[in-house]
């Protein structure tokens, strides 16, 4: 594995970092503020070929790596979580298992208006009663005589459900084989049947819209099957694994976010007659955050390289979004501290970080999730 940038990758950063600091990062408080979808920052993330990063560039993808998705991840998500979360489902929950598993006609249809920005996705496999129990679904399908499939059923918490053209959902369509009767289907949004619900009201990344599905007798034709009829569980777990390293890269420009508003604050308030971060309580912590970001940072490379070499990576991510999200955490409360009264009205931005954080730990796997897809690697020997 390479510590340095490729010219390539350099470039990305470059393009990520001045969109972030110049569009995204002045409009970043309003978004939170007014709970807004931003629009017109997800058209210019199409625009610079951030919606389908590592698609290959004949499905309409910016054909990069992973390692620059999650530099670009990094930038973004530093200016705005809200933002970083749309670009990460529509990469990694969307664009990657239509890539992996779907058939030439589906990528033709489907992947190159998605990861040219022209459409936008999401992913639909929690439900009321199924969360980190996955093989729990309720949600049905059934085949019918001409071919096609009825889907009903209900799906929860699903980011960008409220604003996207296109679904990865997955369904029962075999309850008493469990985990082996789950398949997976592309779903367009504007099929007869499909309807959201009221946009959740969330402590953090507020831009975001997220909601509940609501499936009543969708039918949806055998060419929009995903995979193998019994292969959704296969394809939700590896594309989570993927999707962990994306969140774990939106954690990490959340902690970043924090460690940079801190210290540039830690530089200009003063307190016994000189700047707080020359007191060594408040120096101690910055370094802290520092070193934390950055071995958050090097594991979450690490499973991207991993994944771009075509190498098992799944503990790798799991390891890089249990520790980036907890350092985001760690990070965002430290900020709070820092700035002190300060940090915990909305004028400054360290209250913001601070419930963007959490969430880090709860979707695409909750971190107790982690740590038992961690220990069971190492008790596989893995």
């Amino acid at each position: 594995m390479e510590f340095q940038l490729t010219d390539d990758q350099a470039m990305v950063q470059k393009t990520a970092r001045d969109f972030a600091t110049l569009e995204v990062l002045p409009k970043a408080a309003e978004i939170d503020r007014d709970h807004r979808f931003p629009k017109e920052l997800v058209a210019r993330m199409a625009e610079l070929g951030f919606l389908g990063i590592a698609v290959p560039e004949a499905y309409g993808g910016g054909g990069m790596d992973v390692v620059s998705y999650v530099i670009a991840m990094e930038e973004i998500s530093r200016a705005c979580a809200s933002t970083g979360v749309i670009m990460s489902v529509n990469n990694s929950l969307v664009c990657d298992p239509i890539n992996r598993f779907g058939t030439e006609a589906q990528k033709q249809e489907w992947l190159t208006p998605l990861a040219a920005g022209k459409k936008l996705g999401c992913f639909a496999l929690s439900e009321p009663e199924a969360g980190s129990d996955a093989a729990a679904q309720r949600t049905t399908a059934v085949k019918q005589p001409d071919g096609s499939w009825i889907i009903s059923g209900t799906k929860n918490w699903i980011t960008n459900g409220p604003v996207a053209d296109v679904c990865v959902l997955f369904t029962m369509n075999d309850r008493a084989a469990g985990h082996k009767g789950i398949t997976a289907f592309i779903l367009p949004m504007d099929t007869p049947g499909v309807r959201c619900g009221s946009p959740d009201d969330k402590l953090g990344i507020r831009g975001s819209k997220s909601s509940q599905i609501f499936l009543d007798d969708v039918r949806l034709p055998d060419s929009l099957l995903l995979g193998e009829v019994g292969g959704g569980f296969k394809i939700a777990m590896s594309t989570l694994d993927g999707g962990r390293i994306g969140i774990a890269a939106q954690a990490l420009g959340i902690a970043r976010a924090a460690l940079e508003d801190a210290l540039a604050y830690s530089q200009t308030r003063k307190t016994f007659g000189k700047a707080i971060n020359q007191h060594q309580a408040i120096a101690f912590k910055l370094a802290d955050m520092a070193t934390e970001i950055d071995a958050a940072r090097l594991l979450t490379l690490r499973a991207a390289w991993l994944k771009d070499h075509k190498l098992p990576y799944g503990k790798e991510a799991a390891m890089a979004k249990l520790y980036a999200s907890d350092v985001a955490n760690k990070a965002a409360r430290e900020g709070i501290q820092i700035f002190g009264g300060n940090g915990y009205v909305t004028e400054y931005p360290a209250e913001r970080h601070f419930r963007d954080a959490k969430i880090t730990e709860i979707y695409e796997g909750t971190s107790e999730i982690q740590r038992l897809v961690i220990a069971n690697y190492l008790t596989k020997g893995a």
